[in-house]
């Protein structure tokens, strides 16, 4: 598959992770040929984390892939319409949204989801005051995040989550989305106990996606990452 054309996929974690977590995917993209970068999601803003995607992918040398996980698509959606080499955008167990919709707003009219009561809610200091920030509780993280992948995993998964602002998730969506000018594909996790699956089932309809649907938890990279990596392969195929 490898070729000068090939585009490098870059890969757009979400709340309460890093980029070990595509780690996996990574593997088997390397098999096959394709390179892949993890980028650090700031999880500070929508614009602000989008612009900074954006950047790191727009300073690769030819044509680019942009994966986001949960709220790594919006990311992904704001990033794309700023990144002049992006080909297409790969959602993962993913929030859809259009220009002036927010993370939460998205999924207002799905059923609630256990992650809704297993937020922590902590400060941090941004200027000359102080913002909100989520953690998810260390007993629920299991459930809610990853429930089909072992417990040592999970349990120093708890431990690592990387804390989300909540002005992400609730900051609606600045630019005309990425999506509506560039392909995209949809994995669908069923099992997922973050992002209601109906939500994502009606993200990736909205978004002309090609979707899959694979039984996993919020956390379908980590536990499925064959699948994963083969609709990421499917995009990158398309656009070679």
């Amino acid at each position: 598959m490898s070729s000068n054309n090939t585009p490098t996929v870059v890969l757009v974690h979400g709340a309460f992770a890093d980029g070990s977590s595509w780690a996996g995917v990574i593997d088997r993209l390397r098999a096959r040929g394709v390179e892949a970068v993890a980028v650090g999601n700031p999880l500070r803003g929508l614009a602000h984390d989008g612009d900074y995607v954006a950047s790191v992918a727009g300073q690769i040398d030819g044509p680019v892939v942009l994966v986001g996980h949960s709220y790594g698509g919006p990311v992904i959606t704001h990033a794309g319409a700023k990144t002049p080499n992006a080909k297409a955008l790969v959602y993962v167990a993913a929030f859809g949204i259009d220009q002036g919709e927010s993370a939460l707003g998205s999924v207002e009219s799905f059923p609630p989801v256990d992650l809704g009561t297993s937020l922590v809610q902590r400060t941090f200091p941004d200027g000359e005051g102080a913002e909100v920030e989520f953690t998810i509780r260390r007993d629920a993280f299991a459930s809610v995040f990853a429930a089909d992948l072992p417990a040592d995993f999970t349990a120093t998964a708890a431990l690592s989550q990387r804390p989300i602002a909540a002005r992400a998730l609730g900051e609606p969506l600045s630019v005309e989305p990425a999506w509506k000018s560039l392909p995209s594909w949809f994995v669908v996790a069923t099992a997922d106990n973050a992002i209601h699956p109906d939500s994502q089932r009606a993200a990736a309809k909205r978004l002309g996606a090609t979707a899959v649907e694979v039984d996993a938890s919020h956390a379908v990279a980590v536990s499925r990452p064959d699948e994963v990596a083969d609709l990421i392969l499917a995009a990158v195929d398309s656009v070679a």
